[in-house]
């Protein structure tokens, strides 16, 4: 179930780590599959799942704020369908800007696992279905995990110089 050019779904090593995941409750036949994917993506890696539920969407980035706070990574799951006003633009730029911002902020991975499709069946295709063709909830959490392996990657090597001439 992978999107194309899609990085890969196998699980990484990540023993020790902390992986939030907060999930709306919007479209729960969706978002409930996906938090189910994104907890044993992180099983799978060797990390521990805490998790957190908001209404919707828009609740998101907060609740991932006091995750990011107290976990090595954070996934948050929503899905956000386009309607007939401008709503749909509005839920969406907000929710990537505020999940952006707290990445950059706490200095930690936070996944965007939200579905902004024009269709519920397009949707349905990403979420991680048996029918489906993504899974984002797994890849979501295996990007964050990933992102956070690379961040101790350069931590570790804060010491040797690099560059040109070393």
């Amino acid at each position: 179930m992978a999107g194309f050019g899609e990085p890969g779904s196998t699980p990484v090593d990540a023993s020790g780590m902390t992986v939030g995941v907060v999930a709306a409750r919007w479209h729960g036949e969706l978002t409930d599959h996906m938090l189910d994917r994104a907890v044993a993506a992180a099983q799978a890696s060797g990390a521990r799942a805490v998790v957190a539920r908001v209404a919707g969407s828009v609740e998101l980035p907060v609740v991932a704020q006091a995750l990011a706070r107290r976990c090595d990574v954070v996934v948050a799951l929503g899905v956000v369908v386009r309607g007939a006003t401008a709503h749909f633009d509005y839920v969406c730029r907000s929710v990537t800007d505020g999940l952006t911002r707290i990445a950059l902020d706490e200095g930690k991975p936070v996944a965007h696992g939200v579905l902004t499709v024009d269709t519920i069946e397009q949707a349905r295709d990403r979420a991680g279905l048996p029918d489906s063709a993504e899974d984002k909830g797994w890849s979501a959490t295996l990007a964050a995990l990933d992102a956070a392996l690379a961040i101790r990657q350069v931590a570790a090597s804060a010491n040797q110089r690099v560059g040109f001439g070393h």
